[in-house]
This record gives C-alpha cells, sequence and structure tokens, in this order.
C-alpha cells in the first residue's frame, strides 16, 4: 500500500491525514507531545485546563459550517456560550457568528481526525532527502525513517529551510512574516466576572477568555487564559524564554487593569510563547502538490489566519492528489 508521512498533527496536518487514510497508509509526527497544533490543550489537573492557542471556531465557509455542525452533532464540539465582551475599535463585532470549541479542550477536533492513524509525538524534524523515489526522514533524535509520499504542514519558516531545495514554486521565495502571540494561563481566586471572554482596545492585551464558562469543569477558582496583541508579541518573542516573568506580570497586570476588578492573588501562572501564530496576508494558492517527487504542503497560512483555513489548505491539497 502506497505510504504517506504527514508532519504535524495540527488542523492542517489531522485533516490532510484523515482524508488519505481513507486509501493509503498514513503515518503522523509531531514535535509535542499530543495533537492539536496551534490548537492544542494545557492541562492544569485531570479535570481543568486552559485553550492557550485556538481560541474559538468561527466557521465562515458553507463547506466549515457543515463540517462543524455535524462535528457538534458527535459532541466532538460544543458552542461557547455566555456573553463575549467586544471592546475593540478596529474590529468590527459580528454577533451573529458561533464561537465553537472542543467539548473537553480544543485540540478533540485534531484527536477526533487522528483516532485511527499512528501518530508519533515528540518527534522534531530535522532533516529531508530525496533519494530514488523515496523521502528519508531524519529527525532530532537521530531517528530515521523512509516513505513515498511526504506532506508537510509546518510553519513558512520551518518550511522554508527544510524543503526550498525541493519546491520549485515561487510561493517558497515569498516574505511570509508570522505574527507571534504570548500567552499566560492563570488561576485566580474566584471574580464576579461573568463575561466568557473579553476583546480589548489595548496595544499589549488583545484577548482574554474564562476557561470556567465553557462548563467542561467545576472548579473553586476562575481560570483565565490571556493573550497579548500579534505587534506587542512581535517585539518580545525572541526573549520570551528568559523574560518570562516579566512578560506574563505585564499581561496579568493589564488584564485586571482592563477588566476592571482589584488586582488578586495569583495561584497559578504559565507562560507559552507561539513564535509563528499567524498569517494576515493569504497567498495566491491555498496549497502546493509535486507529483513529480509526491511532497506536498498545506497549512493556514496559505489562506489567511483563522483556524479555518488550515482545513480549506488540507482539501485543496488531497484534490490535488487524487486528481
Amino acid at each position: 500500500m502506497t505510504s504517506y508521512c504527514v508532519i504535524g498533527s495540527g488542523i492542517s496536518g489531522a485533516t490532510i491525514a484523515n482524508l488519505l487514510s481513507k486509501k493509503y497508509s498514513v503515518d503522523v509526527y509531531d514535535k509535542a507531545r499530543g495533537p492539536g497544533g496551534r490548537s492544542n490543550h494545557k492541562r492544569l489537573d485531570k479535570l481543568r485546563g486552559f485553550d492557550h492557542g485556538t481560541q474559538y471556531i468561527s466557521p465562515k465557509s458553507l463547506a466549515f459550517k457543515k463540517f462543524t455542525k455535524k462535528l457538534i452533532d458527535k459532541k466532538v464540539l460544543k458552542v461557547w456560550g455566555g456573553e463575549h465582551k467586544f471592546l475593540s475599535v478596529t474590529k468590527k463585532e459580528n454577533k451573529n457568528h458561533l464561537k465553537i470549541i472542543g467539548r473537553k479542550g480544543n485540540n478533540d477536533l485534531s484527536k477526533h481526525l487522528l483516532k485511527n492513524i499512528k501518530c508519533y509525538f515528540g518527534k522534531e524534524l530535522k532533516k529531508i532527502n530525496y533519494q530514488n523515489r523515496i523521502w528519508k526522514l531524519i529527525f532530532n533524535n537521530g531517528d530515521i525513517k523512509n516513505y513515498e509520499n511526504l506532506i508537510l504542514t509546518c510553519p513558512f519558516p520551518q518550511l522554508q529551510k527544510l524543503s526550498k531545495k525541493y519546491i520549485s514554486h515561487k510561493f517558497i521565495n515569498n516574505k511570509i512574516k508570522m505574527d507571534a502571540n504570548i500567552t499566560v494561563m492563570i488561576e485566580i481566586k474566584k471574580t464576579n466576572i461573568n463575561f466568557s471572554s473579553f476583546l480589548f482596545n489595548d496595544k499589549i492585551l488583545g484577548w482574554a477568555g474564562k476557561e470556567n464558562s465553557k462548563n467542561r469543569f467545576k472548579s473553586n477558582t476562575d481560570l483565565w487564559t490571556l493573550q497579548s496583541t500579534f505587534n506587542w508579541a512581535n517585539k518580545k518573542i525572541n526573549n520570551n524564554k528568559e523574560n518570562k516573568n516579566l512578560n506574563s506580570k505585564i499581561l496579568i497586570n493589564k488584564f485586571f487593569q482592563l477588566v476592571g476588578i482589584k488586582k488578586t492573588k495569583v495561584l497559578f501562572s504559565l507562560n507559552h510563547g507561539w513564535k509563528y501564530s499567524s498569517n494576515g496576508k493569504p497567498l495566491k494558492i491555498k496549497s502546493y502538490w509535486n507529483s513529480r517527487l509526491n511532497l506536498g504542503v498545506c497549512a493556514d497560512w496559505f489562506n489567511g489566519p483563522r483556524l479555518e483555513s488550515g482545513w480549506i489548505s488540507a482539501y485543496d491539497l488531497y484534490k490535488k492528489i487524487i486528481k
């Protein structure tokens, strides 16, 4: 049976792997400890956790609306209710669009798509070589794997380093600038804040989501996920590891200031930097497939900054492969 290797278990990788698995043998590799990519979920304990990547899914295209509706019916996804406070003056609020989340975590979507596929986590791809119609994959731990077909779903800067010599299409020479994001997860004492999320009008703190409002767990404390603005994170991301405490403090202080409550003791905090969080400038193609080399690329950055963009890219690639 024809073998496919998919690098990455985010929405693009999970979707293309799921589609291909209906006809071919597929293995998925990811450097993370579990599936989801930038839709990952960080556990605080067995029941409580944070969606520290993708905030929620907001379907725009008819096809993706139908797809998410089916998964809501299957109880993989659900609508995030409550009141979402929109304070931005630079974006226009659409009160009709749904905010869809995983029933247990926002990585539920990738988990569902990959449930019958062999996945290998903690595997970071270091180098690729193509010879005699076989892709040789060399991982950071020294493992070497061989496949007939290779699908890459990594952020654009990583794609360039890995595969530029094998991709002749002009998109590989683009200067795609992916925005960063710095996320801080906090646990604080119970407050009287009843909003599910805030979209702020601020230069530093962009968004905050109350994890308790997702009705996944009961807690005597409040769990919040705070996400910076892109502009602020772009300036801070390269030194975020060294300055985690300082950057976390800045975002936490901003949170208390902007929601208008007295600062309370922070019982837990964790900082996560997303160096390649989003690409707001779509390309002219939705995916890439080289049938001569059996090399494919799909990712959200082809189409825009939203999770749906990665799903669209994966479907576009699948059509090119089976054509």
